[in-house]
């Protein structure tokens, strides 16, 4: 189990990371959410043995993760860390990148294995393309495969679908989430993103200015938000009589105490979101066509207002 205990960090006597504690078991994916300059990638590379833990204890089997003060070179055998940057060789081809952690004594083995991962992340026509012709959303694939080649038992993700295209990326989420799950590597990844998040980990803390908001399963954060701060991480929300809805959790009725007037209609394809005025507050919510502007409406929700 991947295990941290009360770690805390400063930069230059700044706080930046205050009493986090959580574990991740073999297998498991707990993504870690918030703001940017929240600590996310801060959180990783403390993990990573990449900076010095000066508060708290990082720990993976009962193995204390050491930093650049106790350990001349960075980083465990046990762990690969895909940062922002890609780390990857652009002047070789997408195959000798993969390939570079595999050893060369079991060639049959290397193919095999270096086919694989070409496959986990979409890559098979790009096989022998040198990594410097291919775009960042590609490079980041390239670095996603490379991370997994060796079969680590801990994987820290810093963002990994963010250069990739949306006509890519559901399709790779699902290869790659489930190539973690089915070889029981215990994941840790930084996100903004929601589609990272609620199809796929199986835990989530929410960081702001270094302070975990909130912990929990995705399903039980995102059903019970308990301040609009992780409310704001799932979807467009208002608070209506100091509760939160979610846009899809309001609908027209016929009469109700809310009663709101139109400013705008958006389309979002299978539905309009409404954008609308209440007392002094600005509401949202879902409605199957578009409404004009300063019609006035009644408001219900899921479960009353």
């Amino acid at each position: 189990m991947l295990s941290l205990k009360n770690v805390s960090f400063s930069y230059r006597k700044k706080p930046l990371l205050s009493s986090i504690t959580f574990s991740v078991k073999p297998g498991d994916c707990l993504a870690v959410v918030g703001e940017s300059g929240s600590g996310k990638s801060t959180l990783l590379k403390l993990i990573f043995g990449e900076l010095d833990i000066p508060v708290g204890a990082i720990s993976w089997k009962k193995e204390h993760i050491l930093g650049p003060k106790n350990k001349l070179v960075v980083g465990h055998d046990f762990m690969k860390y895909v940062s922002q940057e890609f780390e990857i060789m652009p002047y070789t081809t997408v195959v000798e990148n993969i390939g570079t952690y595999l050893s060369n004594f079991f060639p049959l083995e290397k193919k095999r294995r270096t086919k694989e991962l070409l496959k986990v992340v979409e890559l098979e026509s790009f096989a022998n393309t040198k990594v410097q012709f291919l775009s960042g959303g590609q490079k980041q694939r390239v670095a996603l495969a490379r991370a997994i080649a060796k079969q680590p038992e801990v994987i820290l993700l810093d963002e990994p679908f963010s250069h990739i295209d949306s006509f890519k990326k559901q399709s790779l989420r699902k290869s790659y989430f489930k190539y973690l799950k089915t070889n029981n590597i215990a994941c840790v990844m930084a996100t903004h993103d929601k589609e990272d998040v609620l199809p796929f980990a199986d835990q989530m803390i929410v960081l702001n200015n270094g302070v975990v908001l909130a912990k929990g399963a995705p399903s039980e954060l995102y059903k019970e938000p308990q301040l609009p701060f992780v409310a704001a991480f799932f979807g467009v929300f208002c608070v209506i009589n100091n509760k939160i809805y979610y846009a899809q959790q309001l609908f027209v009725v016929d009469k109700s105490p809310v009663k709101v007037v139109v400013r705008q209609s958006f389309y979002k394809g299978s539905f309009y979101l409404i954008e609308a005025q209440f007392n002094e507050s600005t509401v949202y919510f879902n409605h199957d066509v578009g409404l004009g502007k300063n019609i006035a409406v009644y408001l219900g929700g899921v479960d009353g207002l």
